[in-house]
């Protein structure tokens, strides 16, 4: 069996325009797909970032590697294999610079690792890695590969590290038992991770991910504040697998009650009937501690809501949120240092700055995902462009 590895980074490094499909194992990569906004379809009130995605903020730098072999029946442990790794970095040698950090788990059907750890420093000091469930543990020994490399006294005469790694399970369309992801995918797409414009839809954890019954996976976005709102940005990066066709919302229409009512899917075997789960991923140049990032991470659950996810009993949904602004030295050597902080009376355009780019993120994952056939032929239909449009432009044209 063939093994192809895709280490993708960016559009610009690909030489892709933004509005190209990513090269990726998808079956109809031919197909060319578009950004929700690209589309028309305006989310919210701020304007974006030039790139209008997560590396908007200065210094955040993402990688995928995508792994995709194999087809037909499933042989556990073999293959087909429809997986991948994406990693965030928050800036260069966030081991010694750390970022403050908070989070807030919205349902917890799934697995955020090191998040104890986060709560309790009110920091990050590593990159972060996405992946599917089963791969947890090589993607934790990926990352710490990568980071004994560069720090070799880790562990001896330095402090030992607890890898945050955040999982959705991509077992629809991938061997999963197979655990595919090897601690070299997660170093090449750290090594490979780029500040450019953010590959999206059926590329590194988002390859075998299925979000509101049609093909999900990755998806950016980000918001840029005036200046009399002091010009701050957040960008937002999210793992898409959420979500059942019929709750499905964008710009205010349910898409996906509309959606199938000429060619009515039998719901016992539709794949957007499971529960699911949603990596969200914000970084911002505000300068916030970690108490307002844990605020500013419960804000994107009403993004997602926005969408139409419930975050029901089995769904896994987990949010991080850090700030580039300040440092927080490995190991200061004076007993205080200082922190620029901004006031919580100041927070109110960014609490709605993350709902905005939280809901595009979501939005841009399903639009710029390609159709993907996975493990037993079982194929996942990217949404159709030419449908959401039909079904939005007449309604938003009433308002």
């Amino acid at each position: 069996m063939t093994r192809v590895v895709i280490a993708a980074l960016t559009y610009a490094a690909l030489g892709c325009s933004l509005e190209g499909a990513p090269l990726v194992a998808a079956q109809d990569a031919d197909a060319i797909r578009h950004r929700i906004r690209d589309l028309g379809i305006v989310v919210g009130s701020y304007p974006p970032g030039p790139l209008n995605a997560i590396t908007d903020v200065g210094g955040v730098k993402v990688g995928h590697t995508t792994l995709i072999s194999g087809e037909g029946p499933l042989n556990p442990g073999i293959g087909p294999v429809r997986t991948g790794v994406t990693v965030i970095i928050p800036r260069e040698d966030v081991w010694h610079n750390k970022v403050p950090a908070g989070s807030f788990v919205l349902n917890g059907t799934g697995e955020m690792t090191g998040l104890a750890w986060v709560a309790e420093s009110g920091f990050l000091e590593y990159p972060v890695a996405l992946t599917n469930t089963l791969n947890v543990p090589r993607v934790a020994n990926g990352i710490m590969d990568w980071m004994i490399a560069r720090y070799p006294d880790i562990g001896i005469t330095d402090d030992t590290l607890t890898p945050v790694v955040a999982e959705c399970d991509d077992g629809r369309l991938n061997d999963i038992q197979g655990r595919h992801v090897s601690e070299r995918d997660v170093v090449r797409a750290l090594d490979q991770a780029s500040s450019g414009a953010v590959i999206e839809g059926s590329v590194g954890a988002g390859t075998g991910m299925v979000s509101y019954g049609f093909k999900g996976g990755i998806g950016s976005a980000s918001r840029r504040l005036s200046e009399k709102e002091n010009g701050y940005t957040i960008g937002v990066l999210v793992n898409a697998n959420h979500g059942r066709r019929p709750e499905l919302v964008v710009s205010g229409v349910p898409v996906g009650k509309l959606y199938d009512t000429d060619t009515p899917v039998a719901q016992s075997v539709h794949p957007g009937m499971s529960e699911g789960s949603i990596i969200i991923v914000i970084a911002t140049d505000a300068p916030l501690d970690g108490r307002q990032l844990s605020r500013l991470a419960k804000r994107a659950a009403l993004g997602l809501a926005r969408t139409g996810s419930t975050a029901r009993h089995g769904s896994g949904d987990f949010i991080l949120a850090f700030s580039t602004a300040n440092v927080i030295p490995h190991y200061p050597q004076t007993p205080t240092f200082a922190l620029t902080h901004l006031a919580d009376t100041h927070l109110n355009p960014l609490i709605a700055a993350t709902v905005e780019a939280t809901e595009e993120a979501v939005l841009n994952a399903l639009t710029m995902a390609t159709t993907v056939v996975g493990r037993d032929d079982r194929r996942v239909e990217a949404i159709s462009l030419t449908r959401l449009r039909a079904l939005i432009e007449p309604r938003t044209e009433q308002r």
